[in-house]
């Protein structure tokens, strides 16, 4: 069974699952997010003929949580069975050749948040945050689909301030191609679990600085909404697939 974390504007992606039944956050003993965008509950169906678990919303350092308590819903979701997740978020991009409304693969990423789900465990190797071979196949089926897939490495920071255009300029210069407020935790849990991982960024703006724009998560929700489709077919291509 898989599990998919829905992000921020990205809860369309369920309307591509046949749902068998739901399990709001509080059920699972998780807190929801105070978050738009963040439905705050967990969708078990089928996406064609595999077994899935959506995660609609997420919660985050941001909103006042510790770094066990933004990643109980992967442990949940590994508890239910999923020995596989993917992870996606709204990020802002500072590659100029990644433009706003397409996705993007995370290769690795920086884990910039200043903590980790991990205190106190063993060690965990992360040469290989995401699993390659996954990468692979979703690499072929953007291809074929025509869906336009960047790779690239994503920065988590801690937020819920955006970033100022003097830390994107950092965050270039260090090699992040997107950054972003989540991610980076579930991963390094999920990591620690076994779970094979794969994440993707909805590209929703410019980061700050690029242009003149003001950020807004008002924009981030809908350009994560007009984005939605192509992950879906993206997801019914490999995931439903497998």
């Amino acid at each position: 069974m898989i599990g998919i974390v829905l992000g921020s504007g990205l809860g369309p992606l369920a309307d591509a699952v046949m749902v068998e039944r739901e399990v709001a956050f509080a059920e699972a003993g998780l807190p929801s997010s105070s978050v738009p965008g963040h439905a705050g509950k967990f969708v078990f169906g089928k996406l064609n003929r595999t077994a899935v678990v959506l995660m609609k919303g997420r919660v985050h350092l941001y909103e006042g949580h510790g770094p066990r308590l933004v990643t109980a819903g992967v442990r949940w979701l590994a508890a239910q069975g999923c020995d596989k997740v993917i992870l996606t978020n709204a990020a802002g991009t500072l590659n100029p050749s990644f433009t706003p409304g397409t996705w993007m693969m995370l290769a690795d990423h920086l884990n910039l948040t200043g903590t980790s789900p991990l205190e106190g465990a063993d060690f965990i190797d992360m040469s290989v945050a995401y699993d390659a071979d996954w990468r692979t196949r979703f690499r072929a089926a953007a291809a074929s689909m025509g869906m336009p897939l960047h790779e690239g490495v994503y920065a988590g920071l801690r937020g819920p301030q955006y970033e100022t255009p003097a830390e994107i300029r950092m965050l270039h210069t260090i090699g992040a191609d997107a950054v972003g407020m989540s991610t980076v935790l579930e991963t390094l849990q999920a990591r620690s679990l076994g779970m094979k991982v794969a994440a993707f960024s909805c590209l929703t703006n410019w980061a700050a600085g690029i242009t003149p724009a003001a950020l807004d998560h008002h924009e981030v929700l809908e350009t994560g909404k007009q984005a939605a489709q192509a992950m879906i077919g993206l997801l019914q291509w490999v995931v439903g697939e497998s």
